[in-house]
């Protein structure tokens, strides 16, 4: 069962917002059974969505209007398991991607990413992950559950333990930025992942550099909203003092962009509350990434 929207992506009429006729896919994810502190980022999406009514469709920046190579917004995918949401949104993905759309997946906690992932991993190949989290995800387990948001990036580089079709996923490129947060279990699965540290970000001026140089050429980019600074993205569940600023997180995205092929993204862990404007940050944010994808590359 899909949930049907009542709004799509950025409020677009009828002639920028079908399925044939649209570059892009936007497809929420309304999951969240796992989170482990603040509830609510199954309401993340929809809160994005009519945030996104209310932005400017002229991107400063660039000097465009993505929104006119078509932006289409699918039904929501709702699900009462992990697995179950997993399959699913493996499945509407990779259907997408078979339809030669750029997918753009809103959640939803972290887990959203899981199915997401695998089906860009086998389509696009040389895939590297570029994940922007203030926590490295690399539990094995937590609270007894190898699904839980706690645990996505140490899913990713691994086999994933049930079957989707036939076919397996094992992903060992991950660029981790903006990090603060881990446990001591999760040091021995982060040997050979490349982590960028936010208090080395902030003393460095070459970090941005370094980040693209560790990319392969065709990027999935998964973008847990706590990597911003707390002050400015308090809606979130798991939120972190010393986080990325806005400019952080643009500049990098847009020195990703210009250099290498960015395949697909998804934006998540967005708990919605009183205050909406961290809600019309991630609509812009997915908004300026759409304009880098489509005009600086």
């Amino acid at each position: 069962m899909n949930l049907k929207l009542p709004h799509n992506f950025g409020g677009l009429p009828q002639e920028f917002s079908g399925y044939k006729d649209s570059k892009v896919v936007v497809l929420p994810i309304l999951f969240d059974k796992t989170s482990s502190w603040l509830k609510g980022s199954d309401k993340g999406p929809l809160a994005i969505i009519n945030a996104s009514k209310n932005m400017e469709l002229y991107d400063i920046e660039t000097n465009s209007e993505i929104y006119k190579k078509g932006i289409y917004t699918a039904d929501g995918i709702i699900a009462k398991k992990s697995k179950e949401m997993v399959e699913k949104a493996y499945k509407k993905v990779k259907s997408f991607l078979n339809d030669k759309k750029f997918v753009v997946v809103l959640g939803g906690e972290h887990t959203v990413s899981l199915g997401t992932v695998k089906a860009h991993a086998e389509y696009f190949k040389d895939l590297s992950i570029l994940h922007l989290d203030a926590h490295s995800d690399m539990r094995d387990s937590y609270e007894g559950d190898k699904l839980s948001h706690a645990c996505v990036m140490a899913r990713v580089t691994e086999s994933l333990k049930f079957k989707v079709k036939s076919s397996k996923l094992k992903t060992e490129n991950i660029v981790s930025v903006g990090i603060r947060s881990m446990d001591s279990s999760e040091l021995k699965n982060i040997k050979g992942q490349k982590i960028f540290y936010a208090e080395e970000i902030y003393k460095s001026k070459k970090w941005i550099k370094e980040v693209v140089r560790r990319l392969s050429n065709n990027v999935y980019v998964t973008i847990d909203l706590d990597v911003f600074d707390s002050s400015i993205m308090p809606s979130t569940g798991t939120p972190e003092p010393g986080g990325l600023t806005w400019y952080h997180v643009v500049d990098l995205l847009r020195a990703v962009s210009g250099s290498k092929n960015i395949v697909g993204f998804d934006v998540v862990e967005l708990c919605p509350s009183k205050n909406k404007a961290p809600d019309f940050l991630a609509a812009k944010l997915i908004y300026k990434l759409l304009s880098f994808k489509f005009y600086l590359n």
